[in-house]
């Protein structure tokens, strides 16, 4: 069975590619198929390759142009193996080669874009009855080179956000099929809602503006003869915030919205917001129901005298052009931290390098004094160590009976009596 599948797959391949070849060995004639873009003034040379003699057969045929709108074709020239005759308004800008029936057209103008048809009958000599007739087709566009975008910006002043649309304009003095593309701070803008494009991309409308478009604008102009010309930058300006406000301090100690001081500790507040223009700011302080502008200002300078008070403060900040504001609320504590928390910190981490060297010591000392007091407090052991030990290497005992070991552990050791010892 799989001896089977494997020939009728073998027999598959085997006649897709002699279907393949057929189709080739069948093209008489060939011409790239691919547009040619050629710039204005240019020329454009198309070349025909044939894969049959023209020795041994008759020839005939002709070269029309057809214009871009698919109308208005015109016979460029006609020819036989060997004679030709060429359109008498076209001849100047005409060259064609007989041997090979190419075609080259010459100072090429937007008249002369369209499609260009080559038709031609075969008779063999072999073959006096049969007339084989060949047709390809090959487009030409001729476009004049782009130049230097210019960009414009309505308004041209800044404006606010949620409040005001901005439309951008590219535009060039020469170029056709000019494509545009639309660039900020050097990234490329893609779709979104709130940008439109026209039809070529050369105008572009933000609507509404806010504040992630501000930044630098420039567009970049193409066509198929043209590599990108880059505008100037135009900077967009938007008026926006207060956002994320907030207030900080390198001082006291902070948990949450709350404050914490050292009684007559000078402390700094700063308060913070994003915004364009920069915002103007007021410190507000709230004791008793009631409220006093302290100062204004992103920063604030508080000096507390009294023990373990509480108070309330706000920061308000403001956008003269936007008309917006935002608040900080926190509440400050006064109470006793020593010397502050950095102290703390550094005194309780602290430990003296002279102090753990003195320890150590003390450690071993005492642990040599346990050994040597425990040595002494076994005289049997040592004793024993002797008597085993030969003859010789014996001490004998004193006359008294008495043998002292001082001598071999220490002075701290008893007289031990031995008895019945005999020589």
């Amino acid at each position: 069975m799989e001896a089977t599948g494997r020939t009728v797959l073998c027999a598959c391949s085997a006649f897709c590619l002699l279907f393949i070849l057929t189709e080739v060995s069948s093209e008489l004639i060939h011409i790239d198929p691919s547009v040619s873009h050629i710039t204005e003034g240019d020329s454009v040379f198309l070349s025909v390759k044939t894969n049959f003699s023209p020795d041994k057969a008759d020839i005939q045929g002709t070269w029309f142009h057809t214009g871009m709108s698919g109308t208005n074709t015109r016979m460029l020239v006609t020819f036989t193996k060997t004679n030709e005759i060429c359109n008498m308004k076209h001849c100047d800008q005409l060259v064609f080669n007989n041997s090979t029936f190419s075609l080259e057209i010459k100072n090429l103008n937007r008249k002369d874009e369209g499609d260009y048809h080559l038709s031609i009958n075969i008779k063999y000599d072999n073959k006096p009855g049969d007339i084989e007739k060949e047709e390809k087709t090959v487009r030409v566009t001729v476009d004049v080179p782009v130049s230097n975008p210019a960009i414009e910006k309505s308004p041209s002043y800044a404006v606010i956000e949620d409040k005001a649309n901005v439309t951008w304009t590219c535009s060039v003095e020469n170029g056709t099929r000019v494509m545009f593309k639309w660039f900020r701070d050097n990234v490329a803008l893609g779709p979104s809602d709130r940008y439109h494009y026209s039809q070529d991309n050369s105008t572009l409308l933000i609507s509404p503006v806010r504040k992630e478009d501000k930044g630098s604008y420039h567009c970049v102009a193409s066509n198929p003869v043209t590599r990108g010309q880059h505008s100037r930058a135009v900077e967009l300006n938007v008026y926006y915030g207060p956002y994320n406000l907030e207030v900080n301090s390198v001082q006291g100690l902070r948990t949450g919205e709350v404050f914490t001081i050292n009684p007559g500790e000078l402390v700094f507040f700063e308060c913070q917001a994003d915004s364009n223009p920069p915002n103007s700011y007021v410190w507000i302080s709230k004791t008793r129901n009631a409220t006093q502008i302290v100062t204004e200002g992103p920063r604030l300078e508080v000096r507390s005298y009294r023990l373990a008070q509480a108070e309330e403060y706000l920061c308000r900040a403001f956008n003269n052009v936007t008309q917006k504001q935002d608040e900080a609320q926190f509440t400050l504590v006064v109470a006793s931290l020593g010397t502050g928390k950095e102290k703390h910190t550094q005194e309780g981490s602290s430990v003296s390098p002279l102090a753990v060297i003195t320890v150590c010591s003390f450690f071993v000392i005492g642990c040599m004094l346990l050994f040597f007091l425990r040595r002494t407090c076994h005289p049997k052991r040592v004793l024993m160590s002797i008597y085993n030990k030969p003859f010789s290497e014996q001490k004998r005992p004193h006359r008294s009976g008495k043998l002292l070991f001082c001598s071999q552990i220490s002075h701290f050791c008893p007289l031990v009596t031995v008895k019945n010892i005999n020589y």
